[in-house]
């Protein structure tokens, strides 16, 4: 076994446990449930008993998760830089598990666009958070205040601009593929009041 299986090993007999515990059930129940006795779902656990794969799909099974999720490999990129625009007043990171996802943390002082005929329809679905101050999300015809801490997930076919509501405010934007792309045609127009991308 090299160190990269063993590593591997341990990973996924953590995370079982973890799994388990993390939905309240004891070992009795988890076993009951993937139909193993409870001393040979403790050796599993710790480590005293090999990994068979037709016990880890019934545990993947039991713990309503996949297979594949139980044994995919922690990622050693953590860590990640954000890219910043200064001039649109953006920080801009992707997210590495969900290829065309984008995350956006952005400044806003000025409203949003209240005339339909600006605001923006794109294939897609956006998801915001309000970080700090007051958001106005202009959605077709109506106009969504959003507080501090609040959020919004909405499809992005709808018109919709975004902007500040009596003062600056600072929001986190998520973007699937279509809506990211959508965002990135429009780069091209100026002003703060325009929705992140």
């Amino acid at each position: 076994m090299t160190q990269e299986d063993g590593d591997l090993d341990s990973l996924v007999r953590k995370r079982i446990r973890a799994l388990r515990v993390a939905q309240g059930w004891s070992l009795e129940e988890l076993a009951g449930r993937a139909h193993l006795s409870q001393s040979s779902l403790s050796r599993i656990e710790n480590g005293r008993r090999r990994l068979a794969l037709d016990q880890l799909v019934t545990l993947a099974r039991a713990l309503d998760t996949t297979l594949d999720q139980l044994v995919e490999t922690a990622t050693d990129d953590v860590v990640t830089s954000p890219t910043i625009d200064s001039v649109h007043n953006q920080m801009r990171w992707t997210i590495k598990a969900s290829p065309g996802m984008s995350v956006v943390r952005q400044r806003m002082t000025e409203p949003p666009h209240e005339n339909p005929a600006r605001m923006r329809a794109h294939p897609g679905h956006e998801w915001l958070v309000v970080l700090s101050g007051t958001a106005v999300l202009m959605l077709g015809h109506s106009r969504i205040r959003l507080e501090t801490n609040q959020a919004a997930e909405f499809p992005t076919m709808t018109p919709h601009a975004i902007g500040a509501d009596s003062g600056p405010c600072e929001i986190l934007g998520i973007f699937d593929r279509d809506a990211r792309r959508g965002h990135q045609r429009d780069a091209g127009d100026g002003g703060a009041q325009r929705a992140p991308e």
